[in-house]
């Protein structure tokens, strides 16, 4: 018995000194980080293996389709709100928004199917409900996709711990109703990522996560709203 508790208690110290070394728990369920794809406009995104699904760590940020057709950039804010097409648009309309917080789409540039690179796409309410279970069920999840980062997040980001690598950040969203402007909301404080999954024929899923909560949101949003896009690896 003093033999096996001394295994034991030796393999405890060795696993608590190697969480030490890599991180301390950051990351713990990220099997694979880093790795890296690139869409047509040549924007590059690290990914990261979650569970048995590669994500891009980063929000989406092209301005073509991947067969390299554009998407009408909507700047006006009753057109967005009234446009029956494919649209994306930069928050506040302003292109320095880009490379931290990525572009927000409607839901017709995310129906096309070529919205993200070739291999790659953007994920069903199914595919998010997988991510979601994995990491411990919704009311936990959102704190584990979060970035610790309160230079994009507004205070308290609570629970954030972004122990998934997924780095999760508050890119707001576009209103879109026919009877009222297209503007902007919610940066600093919502993630809403769209999914490639119809609700009905007016409305699409998504999934949100919020400053002041762990929580995933699962939600239907009318499909002119513009939402961030994070994409999914093809089935590995």
């Amino acid at each position: 018995m003093k033999i096996k508790y001394s295994i034991c208690t030796n393999r405890l110290t060795l696993t608590a000194l190697l969480l030490t070394v890599t991180g301390i728990f950051t990351g713990i369920f990220a099997q694979i980080q880093n790795n890296s794809v690139t869409d047509v406009d040549g924007n590059t995104y690290k990914t990261v293996v979650i569970g048995s699904q590669e994500w891009m760590k980063e929000n989406l940020k092209t301005t073509k389709f991947n067969d390299k057709s554009d998407i009408q950039n909507i700047t006006d804010p009753r057109e967005w709100a009234r446009a029956t097409s494919y649209a994306y648009s930069w928050y506040n309309n302003n292109i320095s928004n880009k490379d931290i917080y990525g572009a927000l789409y409607n839901w017709p540039a995310v129906n096309t199917g070529k919205l993200c690179p070739a291999g790659w796409r953007v994920p069903t309410d199914e595919d998010w409900s997988k991510l979601i279970d994995f990491l411990g069920g919704s009311d936990l999840a959102g704190g584990k996709l979060k970035e610790i980062n309160n230079s994009t997040w507004n205070p308290p980001n609570r629970g954030a711990t972004n122990e998934s690598g997924f780095s999760a950040i508050p890119g707001g969203y576009r209103f879109g109703n026919y009877w009222y402007p297209g503007d902007f909301y919610e940066q600093g404080i919502n993630s809403y990522w769209w999914s490639g999954t119809e609700y009905t024929e007016s409305h699409a899923w998504s999934r949100t996560v919020n400053n002041e909560r762990t929580k995933v949101y699962r939600s239907f949003f009318i499909k002119n709203s513009g939402f961030s896009v994070r994409c999914i690896k093809n089935d590995r």
